[in-house]
């Protein structure tokens, strides 16, 4: 895999770090393709204070998801980016039409884990070139889940990804987490990602820019609700809550829900 592929290792083990710990989410199949995997991860990335991030990320964009499954029970569900995520199961969309979509050499690694049904199917793509979409049924709506994935992505490839999602889809709820430019330009030295060898990615900090078919901004969610932060204890509740969820990691990451209604 290169740079960017090997990134899915970062949030893997961190669910598999907190799920062995109780904390946030049960992820019982993240557990298995980690210790299967045998990846070795360096320096920052194999924190527990990044693992804690990545469960309590996980777990906001799963209560999101869970939340659209249940108002738009006919919805279609587009994870980009998938990874080795394992959301469907967590979310338990076993009749929810799912796709999962990643690069083909992670869809083939994901394949050992996953089974495709009637209803999930796994499709090798890159949502810079979103021809995959044409694999995808017309729907009325769409729930597109992109963690971990628009700071590989400029603005223009944004806009035109939104693009070809409002041209296939009536009605599309989208939540992402982004990248701030101030993030990104400090991301050649001081972040996680550099220990798999990714340098360049992108930020930003107006949620509208990217606004194109249709598809709107429309809410900003808070990465890491006091429900989660509360789960950790003494000192390592405080210096979370310092260094992970205070106003200088706003400054740094945001998430962002947009909708074409």
């Amino acid at each position: 895999m290169n740079g960017v592929n090997k990134t899915l290792f970062i949030p893997l083990y961190g669910k598999s770090y907190v799920s062995k710990k109780g904390l946030f989410l049960e992820d019982r199949k993240a557990e298995e393709i980690w210790a299967a995997e045998g990846f070795k991860l360096k320096g920052k990335s194999k924190s527990k204070w990044l693992a804690y991030y990545m469960g309590i990320r996980s777990a906001v964009f799963d209560a999101w998801v869970e939340s659209k499954m249940r108002s738009e029970s006919g919805a279609v569900v587009i994870h980009i980016g998938c990874g080795l995520d394992s959301r469907v199961l967590r979310v338990g969309a076993f009749n929810q039409p799912w796709y999962d979509v990643d690069f083909p050499e992670v869809i083939s690694e994901r394949e050992r884990y996953f089974a495709q049904t009637d209803s999930y199917r796994m499709l090798a793509g890159d949502a810079r070139e979103p021809r995959w979409l044409n694999d995808i049924p017309k729907a009325s709506h769409a729930v597109v889940v992109m963690e971990g994935v628009s700071m590989y992505l400029g603005n223009e490839e944004l806009c035109a990804l939104f693009e070809a999602l409002s041209e296939r889809f009536e009605k599309i709820s989208l939540l992402m987490d982004c990248y701030t430019v101030m993030a990104a330009k400090m991301s050649k030295y001081k972040n996680p990602i550099n220990d798999v060898g990714v340098t360049m990615v992108y930020g930003l900090d107006d949620p509208t820019i990217v606004e194109r078919g249709g598809i709107r901004f429309i809410n900003e969610h808070n990465m890491t609700p006091s429900e989660y932060v509360d789960q950790l204890r003494g000192m390592e509740k405080r210096i979370f809550r310092k260094m992970y969820a205070g106003s200088f990691a706003k400054k740094l990451y945001r998430l962002f829900e947009y909708e074409k209604a």
